[in-house]
């Protein structure tokens, strides 16, 4: 797959505005600030094909992205503290309403986590609800390249306890400064956009 043809699509706020699926899906979602437009930009070669930016919270839309035969779905950071609580009803309820949405053909969610921290409440809670729906996910530790080879071995042993089923979870260690981790990644979305869409599949 060529990993440069990709375009942004459109942005929906509203799950009743997102249209009906046309293709596999894959989705990537995590905590504000985890890097997830950094990591979208590292995969497919781009600077600002996803805008990063320092403030958290600033992805309060699905951002859809057409790439070959599926579509990259990046789900708004969940759990930053300073915004208004009908904000964070209105994420919550756009980021649950959309991956509960059967008529969709969910390829994949790479779930996203802050490898220097333990996982948030809302990580685990995120985490539960992909294992509990039967949701095929994988979960990328981001920021890899903060921590040295000690610090890193002490982040893995400590998430074993912290994330349910952690050692049955498929994990990838990256950094979008390094680039560690892309080729996998690529890897696994070039395998899941290997299967078949049709209408209706749940």
């Amino acid at each position: 797959m060529n990993f440069n043809n990709v375009r942004f699509l459109s942005s929906y706020g509203r799950l009743s505005q997102i249209p009906e699926p046309e293709r596999i899906e894959i989705a990537f979602s995590g905590h504000s600030n985890v890097g997830k437009s950094s990591l979208i930009n590292k995969i497919f070669n781009r600077k600002s094909l996803a805008k990063v930016s320092s403030t958290p919270g600033k992805t309060v839309t699905i951002n859809f992205f057409e790439f070959e035969n599926v579509y990259i779905a990046d789900l708004p950071g969940y759990g930053y503290a300073k915004v208004s609580h009908s904000e964070k009803l209105r994420w919550a309820e756009l980021i649950e309403g959309y991956l509960r949405d059967t008529s969709r053909h969910l390829g994949l969610v790479f779930q996203l986590i802050d490898m220097r921290h333990a996982p948030t409440k809302d990580d685990i809670l995120m985490i539960n609800f992909l294992i509990e729906s039967e949701t095929p996910f994988v979960i990328v530790l981001t920021k890899a390249d903060k921590l040295n080879k000690t610090d890193r071995q002490k982040r893995l042993l400590a998430f074993k306890t912290e994330i349910p089923c952690f050692e049955d979870i498929t994990v990838i260690e990256f950094s979008a400064a390094t680039g560690e981790g892309v080729d996998e990644i690529k890897s696994i979305i070039e395998d899941v956009a290997q299967d078949e869409f049709s209408p209706g599949d749940a």
